[in-house]
């Protein structure tokens, strides 16, 4: 590349080709190990924290129980109430941590990727979201009173049901599902396309630009430091809300009757 010529990062930056088992059903490539490297550190932080509970809590045992009780107040409790809270917190807590350590790797240095960022994951969580309030409110009212309840608007002009019902159901059997892997995938790819593009831009101007353009280089350094720290919020953010639409959809279904 000649000097002060930029080249923007290709797709093969942000969706890396495979690196192990390459021609194989078991084909990996750098993000589906980003992905495993962060489950096992999620699995190992859960066991290393737990291996033997104290009373009072220390250390890892502390920070494991203060997230797992912030998810049980301000999520299960909150939305579903004390008794379903219970009911479904395994669940939305399993959700809240994975979509928190997965979005992590984002700003770890030498992975810098979320392995959300790529629909795969967001997809899987969502699927089983879905599955889980549709299971919820078809155990209690079956599954034709839980349709007509889900789709059918109450208490309006009979002819409005021809536009409500289509809306409604799209709604809520379409739309949910869509709408929470699309947001998840879209922020976590966005975020990085961002930081890629702060730090190549540092790169460039450190080492491939004129002489004049290196004045840039501590500005686009600390405009990808700046928001390296919003990304963390992000991270935070998108698990939140993940946890929190999942719970408002349970919810929902469990009282559909009062649509």
């Amino acid at each position: 590349m000649a000097a002060g010529e930029f080249h923007a990062p290709s797709l093969d930056d942000f969706f890396p080709e495979a690196v192990l088992f390459e021609g194989t059903f078991f084909e990996l490539d750098r993000l589906m190990l980003v992905r495993i490297l962060m489950t096992a550190l999620l699995l190992g932080f859960m066991l290393l924290a737990f291996r033997s509970p104290k009373i009072v809590p220390r250390g890892l045992q502390n920070v494991a129980e203060y997230g797992l009780l912030f998810v049980k107040e301000q999520i299960c409790d909150e939305v579903l109430g004390k008794e379903s809270g219970r009911k479904f917190f395994p669940l939305i807590a399993t959700i809240f941590f994975t979509v928190l350590f997965l979005n992590f790797s984002g700003v770890i240095p030498g992975l810098n990727i979320s392995s959300n960022a790529r629909i795969g994951m967001p997809l899987v969580l969502a699927v089983l979201a879905y599955v889980t309030f549709n299971y919820v409110g078809i155990k209690k009212y079956g599954f034709l009173k839980y349709m007509r309840s889900s789709i059918v608007v109450p208490n309006v002009p009979p002819a409005l049901h021809l536009l409500l019902i289509p809306i409604e159901f799209i709604s809520t059997f379409v739309l949910r599902p869509f709408t929470l892997t699309v947001r998840l995938m879209a922020n976590m790819l966005a975020g990085h396309i961002m930081l890629v593009l702060f730090f190549s831009a540092t790169q460039f101007f450190l080492f491939d630009a004129v002489a004049w353009m290196k004045i840039f280089s501590p500005f686009s350094l600390l405009a990808g430091l700046g928001f390296t720290l919003f990304e963390l919020l992000v991270v935070f953010l998108q698990a939140y809300v993940f946890a929190l639409l999942t719970a408002v959809y349970i919810g929902l279904a469990q009282h559909a009757d009062s649509h």
